[in-house]
């Protein structure tokens, strides 16, 4: 059963990964790379790491992707606005992905990822443990962060408001 769903999210996140690539439309691209983040978010799940998926689906998913739908959209794209690409740059393009994907190929090859079984703790990437240790081990540094984040949105604040005269 964990084999179909598998194939099933790698199936939905290459179809959807296709159609971010090949589709004419730049609000069907950012829709269909939303998508892929979710079939993503479902392996990390199938991976028993719950706390990467929903972090994944909040940073990517909600925050990024809206922001790319809102840019997008206000950029208004045109075919008349669009830049006509040489067919030079088109099979350069093609070639500079390819020996990418090569080097990746080969890169995961040398890593042993294509054979082996991993033995897995069961209960990494879980949010119980990490929160354990989180506010057990690490408080001291999780607080310190806390209040650096406030004081970075503080000054941001000030430093973005407008003098009153």
């Amino acid at each position: 059963m964990a084999q179909v769903i598998f194939i099933g999210l790698s199936l939905v996140a290459l179809l959807c990964a296709l159609g971010v690539v090949f589709s004419r439309h730049a609000v069907h691209s950012v829709l269909y790379l939303i998508i892929v983040f979710f079939a993503i978010a479902g392996h990390y799940i199938m991976l028993n790491a719950q706390f990467l998926a929903i972090v994944h689906l909040i940073v990517y998913a909600g925050a990024i992707m809206v922001l790319f739908l809102f840019v997008v959209m206000l950029l208004n794209l045109n075919k008349e606005t669009e830049p006509h690409k040489s067919n030079l740059a088109k099979l350069s393009t093609v070639i500079a992905g390819g020996v990418f994907l090569l080097s990746l190929l080969s890169a995961a090859r040398g890593f042993g990822y294509f054979g082996g079984r991993y033995n897995v703790h069961p209960e990494i990437g879980q949010v119980k443990p990490l929160g354990h240790l989180l506010f057990n081990e690490f408080v001291l540094p999780f607080e310190i962060s806390a209040v650096l984040f406030l004081s970075a949105m503080a000054g941001a604040i000030i430093l973005t408001r407008k003098e009153e005269n």
